[in-house]
């Protein structure tokens, strides 16, 4: 941690506001200003007095909080780990979506099972986990006050047993943590993407616990030497199907549910996500006039329906609409419809028309089309259409790889990577990054520059 004694503190400033008076302390922490306001001029006053004293007795001051160095450490001590899990969630709770409100969940989970003081009436793993994620970090639900009678005695018991937060600035519990996430309820070495995602909540929850918390001084993730597993994000070629595949794939799904071929096909012709396939309507799709075979369409996308469940949604559906992923409120992406997929959404519209919400793509009973639906659908349509070989091997393993073999087939007929970043609603560098092995030919490419040059070398 790095400190400093050198540190002074001003007169109390008054706000003079409409809505009556603030009073504001402000201080130099080696001539670095700091301020903190208050709504009553006792409360100010009283925190001034805390400086000056910790002045008076030599204590060190935090140059990354302002704060003396014991400060945050004293008010952590008073304050739980499972405390602290609750503001954080109920903190980041409205502005999260769904699917972020379930991985802080699963991730907070998993961290509380290494935080915990062992002890008489323990609970297994399992129901620390159930506690977490069905109260601690379910914010609507605490707020009820109605604790389901199954994860009581556990919540009781993490309430009283959870570690303090300032036990999280040593580097021992740290460590400990950190392999806790590292490793599944069995043992077994976990994920490099499930842990890197863990990691994140945990460092988020202590960046909490330090501002605007105040209850570390700094967070100690930073400073600990932790090497952090590979994460693999490339997307591997064995998953990526060629036109003809694709269209072998396409012919089954007709011949199993036709009402769902045009629903596979936007992901295969336009690289759209199965959220935002399931979350089309009728007013986002621009068709050309009819009569013109070659001619193409257009995609505005606005929103995306992804699959969640119940408990994280704030309509209590499985799915809610949302923005477009990596985008903001409102925002729309084109993306362009080629002739094949005019083709076919012409004839989806013509034989099985839309919902009465505008809806392209619904489910059996006319409510939103589940994952378990389409995904059983895919899975026989693989039967089908691709060898046993194929069909044990993970190529089209799950229908979100018609997108990669959408983006894949962008990308090797020579379209410039901004454009198609700008289609599939990734950044240029998310996008070479994740299909790099994707891009067929480069290596020949490659070694023929290579050959020219040398060629070019020995030449001169």
């Amino acid at each position: 941690m790095n400190t400093t004694y050198d540190v002074r503190v001003w007169r109390l400033l008054i706000n003079k506001n409409k809505g009556g008076n603030t009073y504001t302390v402000r201080w130099l922490t080696a001539d670095r200003p700091w301020r903190e306001t208050f709504t009553t001029r006792a409360l100010a006053e009283s925190f001034r007095a805390e400086l000056l004293t910790a002045i008076r007795k030599g204590v060190a001051f935090d140059l990354a909080t302002g704060r003396p160095a014991e400060h945050a450490g004293q008010r952590g001590q008073s304050v739980t780990w499972w405390a602290l899990m609750c503001d954080y969630v109920d903190h980041r709770w409205d502005d999260a979506a769904p699917n972020t409100r379930r991985s802080i969940a699963d991730a907070l989970s998993t961290v509380t099972l290494s935080l915990v003081n062992s002890g008489t009436g323990c609970p297994t793993k399992e129901e620390i986990r159930k506690a977490v994620t069905k109260w601690a970090a379910h914010k609507p639900r605490r707020a009820t006050d109605d604790m389901p009678e199954d994860i009581a005695r556990t919540v009781s018991w993490l309430e009283r047993h959870t570690l303090p937060v300032a036990s999280l600035a040593d580097e021992a519990v740290i460590l400990r943590t950190l392999k806790g996430i590292s490793r599944t309820l069995d043992g077994k070495t976990a994920a490099g993407t499930t842990i890197a995602r863990k990691r994140a909540v945990f460092y988020n929850v202590l960046d909490y616990a330090v501002s605007p918390a105040k209850l570390l001084a700094g967070n100690p993730l930073i400073s600990v030497k932790w090497k952090a597993p590979k994460v693999t994000e490339e997307i591997s070629p064995r998953r990526v199907v060629n036109p003809q595949q694709a269209e072998s794939l396409l012919i089954a799904v007709e011949k199993i549910m036709p009402r769902l071929t045009a629903f596979f096909a936007v992901m295969y012709y336009s690289a759209l996500r199965p959220a935002e396939a399931v979350d089309l309507t009728i007013d986002e799709i621009d068709l050309p006039e009819a009569g013109n075979s070659d001619a193409w369409g257009w995609f505005c996308l606005g929103d995306s329906a992804p699959a969640v469940g119940a408990d994280w949604t704030g309509n209590g559906q499985r799915r809610e609409s949302r923005e477009l992923k990596h985008r903001a409120r409102k925002a729309v992406r084109p993306v362009p419809i080629p002739p094949p997929l005019v083709t076919i959404l012409r004839s989806h519209l013509t034989k099985h028309g839309i919902s009465r919400d505008g809806h392209l793509f619904v489910g059996e009973r006319g409510g939103p089309l589940s994952e378990s639906v389409y995904g059983r659908v895919w899975q026989k349509a693989r039967m089908v259409a691709l060898s046993t070989a194929e069909t044990a091997s993970p190529l089209a393993e799950r229908p979100y790889d018609l997108r990669h073999a959408c983006v894949s087939t962008w990308l090797n007929a020579g379209v410039p990577a901004p454009q198609i970043a700008e289609w599939a609603g990734h950044s240029v560098n998310v996008l070479l990054r994740v299909y790099a092995k994707c891009i067929a030919g480069q290596d020949d490419f490659a070694r023929h520059l290579i050959a020219e040059a040398l060629k070019r070398e020995r030449e001169t």
